[in-house]
């Protein structure tokens, strides 16, 4: 049986744990600034596997709308570059000699729209992380979605 400060301290631990994932969930959204962090996540094909692009490449912000990327193996340029173009960044990058440049494009309206919907998923996720009540009606409702899709009947939820 647990006391009241083991779970106040396995609590503390739980929030701290979901605040810090969460800020390394914000700093993966392209906004308008260049951000060396905004690269966290895309993952190069090299020696063999997936490896992070900060474990390839010394990654910089020289201006604020422009990263640049070199690579520390001359022969993984191509490889980063269109592990860069593949990720779901929108990013389009130009190899120039060893040097990777990655402009940032001006924000649209409709991408703005499309980060504060981005932001306010990211946050409720965040809100409902290590709440098992939660987790178990979300995971309830799934099942009833699933269960209702395809099914065919007149009286289903998808028609």
């Amino acid at each position: 049986m647990s006391t009241i400060p083991e779970l106040t301290k396995h609590g503390r631990e739980l929030m701290h744990k979901a605040v810090e994932s969460t800020k390394r969930e914000f700093t993966s959204i392209r906004s308008g600034k260049a951000s060396t962090s905004l690269l966290d996540i895309v993952r190069v094909e090299a020696y063999g596997g997936q490896v992070p692009l900060n474990q390839v490449a010394m990654i910089n912000a020289p201006e604020p709308r422009l990263l640049t990327v070199q690579p520390f193996d001359k022969s993984l340029s191509g490889a980063i570059e269109k592990a860069i173009r593949e990720s779901d960044l929108g990013l389009n990058p130009a190899t120039q000699g060893n040097l990777i440049r990655v402009p940032l494009p001006a924000l649209s309206e409709e991408r703005r729209r499309d980060l504060v919907k981005v932001v306010h998923k990211l946050g409720e996720a965040a809100r409902r992380k290590g709440d098992p009540e939660v987790d178990r009606r979300a995971h309830q409702a799934d099942r009833w979605a699933d269960s209702f899709q395809g099914s065919g009947d007149p009286g289903s939820l998808t028609g």
